[in-house]
């Protein structure tokens, strides 16, 4: 029987992190849980744990129930087998609105258009487009 893997190698494994890095920077922040417990990176996955998982980008928190246990990742149907979701629709929903919002006001540089934009508010002249 082979050694059961981290909690880390698990979550990455089953597709709910892009990277083990990332799985394990969320374990060590303490935002991975199993019934209000932080886990660390080298905890073990069981089956029938309830795991409390953060999203990597915007609000909300997934909770799932570990069914089996992978060694290695595999495609997504695959790994969809090894979890139950326990999540409320109303945190999906949350997290589309997240992402929806983000899309339609991007923060960060400013693009060539808008920084002409910016320009002729600000009254300089555009010698290209007088």
């Amino acid at each position: 029987m082979s050694e059961s893997p981290r909690i880390d190698k698990w979550l990455w494994a089953v597709r709910f992190f892009k990277t083990r890095g990332i799985a394990a920077e969320m374990c060590a922040m303490g935002k991975v849980k199993r019934a209000g417990h932080t886990l660390k990176a080298g905890s073990t996955p069981h089956p029938g744990d309830l795991i409390d998982i953060p999203f990597p980008e915007g609000p909300g928190v997934r909770t799932i129930r570990v069914l089996s246990i992978l060694q290695k990742r595999v495609g997504a149907p695959e790994a969809r087998e090894c979890y139950e979701e326990l999540t409320p629709p109303d945190v999906f929903e949350a997290q589309k609105n997240w992402h929806t919002a983000r899309l339609e006001n991007p923060g960060g540089r400013p693009t060539k258009k808008d920084r002409r934009d910016i320009d002729r508010i600000h009254g300089f002249w555009d010698w290209k487009n007088p």
